[in-house]
């Protein structure tokens, strides 16, 4: 109980303690600022994105104005850095939006890849240069990002791969093909693996290269 002066703080139960995980305001991982970005993604989730899903079903891919709308209500690049052009959240505002995803049944668009995963490579290891022309219109949804590793003869063992990029002066020439590569109809950037050596190891001299879809050479098969 709180004493005489100070601020009585809500009791939030634990997971084990709770007959619903979905209640806004329990979890004792989360604040009321959490609370209320909760509320606002769940809206958004079941009002704006779960009537869409057969449709987008349908089509094989999103609307890019989906990708649009979510990157308005701050749904994507949560937890890349503000000073990079991101969000700024945490990663449990991230998990947030993945749970009220979930929540709603809703698989579409491919927040998860676009945002923990693409988004990361350039926060960590992308030039300033490179941080400053794609991370913000990501974060707006104006940028779709993907990953291109599969490969019809490479799946999750990458030490397969057959894509090899070699140096043509300033530039470097990669020939390969991929495969199930999620948001790759839509991509307008993916991050591209490919040997760059001849390693004795099959997992060594590897590397991502960052591909802009406009790029000469650069192809996208039919919808899988």
């Amino acid at each position: 109980m709180a004493q005489e002066g100070e601020e009585q703080v809500a009791h939030r139960p634990a997971a084990t303690q709770m007959k619903n995980m979905m209640d806004i305001g329990s979890r004792n991982i989360f604040t009321p600022e959490q609370d209320m970005f909760r509320e606002s993604a769940r809206k958004f989730m079941r009002e704006v994105l779960a009537p869409q899903q057969a449709k987008f079903e349908e089509m094989g891919q999103p609307s890019r104005e989906a990708w649009l709308a979510m990157g308005e209500q701050g749904l994507l690049g949560i937890s890349t850095p503000a000073e990079v052009g991101g969000i700024g959240g945490t990663i449990i505002d991230e998990m947030i939006a993945t749970e009220e995803m979930a929540f709603a049944f809703v698989s579409s668009p491919a927040m998860g890849l676009h945002s923990t995963i693409v988004m990361p490579y350039l926060t960590h290891y992308g030039t300033k240069e490179q941080q400053e022309k794609y991370l913000p219109p990501m974060t707006s949804g104006a940028c779709i990002g993907s990953i291109g590793m599969t490969e019809p003869d490479a799946g999750s063992d990458l030490q397969g791969i057959r894509t090899n990029a070699k140096k043509d002066g300033t530039d470097w020439i990669i020939n390969g093909s991929k495969i199930y590569i999620t948001n790759g109809w839509l991509t307008d950037c993916c991050v591209v693996v490919a040997k760059t050596g001849d390693a004795k190891r099959a997992a060594h001299g590897v590397s991502l290269f960052l591909v802009d879809a406009d790029t000469p050479g650069f192809h996208k098969g039919r919808k899988l």
